[in-house]
């Protein structure tokens, strides 16, 4: 082993992004041997390799104790993926947390009391502490409102989502319940976004959006009149058109932009690929369709995430030109490990090294985010060692700038100890 390799293997890893399942989900709920070797990404790729919606919804099937039957359905099309960025991280999963070295029904089957076993109070957060050697997790639950996680209160750090509003969605009954303010104008809804942020922010740790999926990231100003319009037309319940979903979404983006850089949260934007199958749109998902909200809002840190993949090209550019915006690496490196590497070496040329967040897992399940934390840290060891051996940077450096994107980056962007300190001071209050 290298000093560079023993030094990425040693050095703890922040974690910008999960979906992470909470404590009592996990232990009630959490995935049998199947869904922990085969997480909902894996699935994906055995989709596209041909698997059918019936032997997908066998596998995950965790009621049914025939994991040899269950596998089989999908057999084939593991075979067609497993070398995938997410067939590595299943193999990473089956061989060192379950002893599988070779993936069959007959392992699974043999391996499944493993599974079981995890699914324990503080297993969770050891996973993720102890085995990916990780600071800490920042999780998007997809709720409006963040609060402390008593598993593991300065581990799991909580992004306020504004995903719903960014679509150009309204939920008045939200704000109402936990503000007290009653959404019948634009003003009055202003005043509920302030009022929540007031009450959440402290204890978060960003604002995370990922409209991408149902909308394009194509931003545009947009005036209040015209957002008051659709907004009036929402809470009536009436039908709007696409255009006014529009509208008033990109109104609402805004207004999150700007609370969140009043309160210190950088805002985390899904670029690029979609999960899952079957209901990608191209041409919603390039980064470049940011730039006018960039433009509109130099005061924000944006952290582009994902790498905009396939359109990694446009985040190096975005990073190397706005001074307030990041490239995150959270889930490409499962999505696509070799491009992720050229990506990173892309960014060491192009762009100020601290604007590099190397890992987030962007995962529902403790074993998975373990999974692909290993495959960062040798996929980090991979782009820095080419960059030693092409004589670009020596070992000291690469070793300087893999602390960089492991962690020290992040802590220059995030507010971590204040966040940290604020959710003492809340279950303090409590």
């Amino acid at each position: 082993m290298t000093d560079l390799e023993n030094h990425i293997q040693n050095t703890a890893l922040i974690d910008t992004h999960e979906h992470m399942s909470q404590e009592p989900v996990f232990v009630n709920e959490g995935p049998d041997i199947l869904q922990s070797v085969f997480d909902h990404y894996t699935v994906g790729d055995l989709v596209s390799a041909g698997a059918n919606a019936e032997a997908i919804k066998a596998l995950n099937d965790r009621v049914n104790p025939d994991i040899r039957a269950r596998f089989e359905g999908v057999r084939a099309a593991w075979e067609r993926s497993q070398f995938t960025g997410y067939g590595e991280g299943a193999r990473w999963t089956a061989k060192h947390l379950f002893g599988i070295d070779e993936i069959s029904g007959a392992a699974l089957e043999a391996a499944a009391p493993k599974a079981r076993a995890l699914h324990k109070p503080g297993e969770r957060l050891r996973l993720l502490r102890d085995v990916a050697h990780l600071d800490h997790a920042q999780i998007d639950d997809f709720q409006f409102t963040t609060l402390p996680d008593r598993s593991g209160p300065e581990f799991f750090l909580y992004d306020v989502s504004w995903l719903g509003w960014a679509c150009g969605n309204v939920y008045p009954d939200e704000i109402l319940t936990e503000t007290g303010i009653e959404v019948n104008d634009l003003a009055s809804l202003r005043r509920g976004f302030e009022a929540n942020f007031a009450k959440y922010a402290p204890v978060a740790i960003a604002l995370k959006t990922q409209h991408a999926y149902q909308r394009t990231l194509l931003w545009r100003k947009r005036e209040d009149a015209d957002a008051e319009r659709v907004l009036l037309k929402l809470l009536c319940k009436e039908m709007i058109s696409d255009e006014q979903r529009l509208c008033f979404g990109d109104w609402c983006i805004a207004r999150g932009v700007e609370l969140a850089a009043h309160h210190n949260l950088p805002v985390k934007i899904h670029t690029g690929y979609y999960a899952g199958n079957n209901h990608m749109r191209m041409d919603r998902i390039r980064a470049a369709h940011l730039c006018d909200l960039l433009l509109e809002h130099p005061q924000a840190k944006f952290v582009l995430m994902h790498t905009a993949y396939p359109y990694g090209d446009e985040i190096v550019a975005l990073a190397k030109h706005f001074p307030n915006v990041y490239a995150d690496m959270c889930w490409a490196w499962s999505i696509d490990p070799f491009s992720s590497a050229t990506f990173m070496r892309q960014m060491i040329h192009a762009a100020p090294s601290h604007k590099l967040f190397l890992f987030g897992g962007d995962s529902f399940w403790p074993h998975a985010a373990v999974a692909y934390a290993w495959q960062a840290r040798r996929g980090l060891n991979r782009a820095l060692q080419a960059e030693v051996d092409a004589g670009d940077l020596s070992e000291a450096q690469a070793m300087r700038l893999a602390t960089q994107f492991m962690a020290g980056n992040q802590r220059d962007c995030f507010d971590i100890d204040g966040t940290r300190a604020a959710i003492q001071r809340a279950l303090t209050q409590g």
